[in-house]
């Protein structure tokens, strides 16, 4: 009589347990409360230092080119996200500042822009093609304003790899939040 209620007991433990996972399994919390961000990020990713580079970033120990990096810079307190312009604006501003700037020898095409609000905040979500030399990558990057902080998550991976990492990269980057 004890059995079969403990396998009962078992059985419904694991299907409660199961039904608590969430679709972003595989991926775990990175939280920056000094800076006032969080996102997920793929299980098996190292942390690496970069000197006068980004915030944090993190990249994949077996294929090292893929990445997630966060980068945090000043813009005028009372600005918000929406007041540097809309998705594909601050798309393309993005491309040729940060992603592919002038002389370095990197092409980035914007390949969609949208907007997305998390709570009371507006993020643009990103995505590029970028070519450098005879190598080609992909991109999705999250962008976000608060506090007079402009906030931009990207995560990239070669371009031969992005049907496999796509899901896993939207996850990382729709999970990008600021506060």
């Amino acid at each position: 009589m004890l059995k079969p209620f403990a396998v009962a007991c078992l059985i419904l433990l694991s299907l409660m347990l199961h039904g608590c996972v969430s679709s972003g399994s595989g991926l775990q919390a990175y939280i920056d409360s000094t800076d006032g961000y969080e996102f997920l990020y793929p299980n098996g990713w190292v942390p690496v230092r970069v000197a006068n580079g980004p915030d944090v970033v993190f990249r994949d120990l077996i294929e090292a080119t893929e990445n997630v990096s966060v980068v945090v810079s000043s813009v005028d307190r009372d600005k918000t996200l929406s007041d540097l312009g809309g998705p594909s604006e601050v798309g393309q501003r993005l491309a040729q500042k940060v992603i592919a700037p002038p002389n370095s020898g990197r092409e980035a095409e914007l390949v969609s822009a949208v907007s997305r609000q998390l709570g009371p905040k507006t993020y643009y979500n990103l995505e590029y093609a970028i070519k450098l030399g005879d190598q080609e990558r992909h991109n999705l990057s999250s962008v976000a304003v608060s506090r007079g902080k402009l906030y931009t998550l990207s995560v990239s991976a070669p371009e031969q790899r992005w049907s496999r990492v796509r899901s896993s990269f939207e996850q990382v980057a729709n999970s990008f939040s600021v506060y």
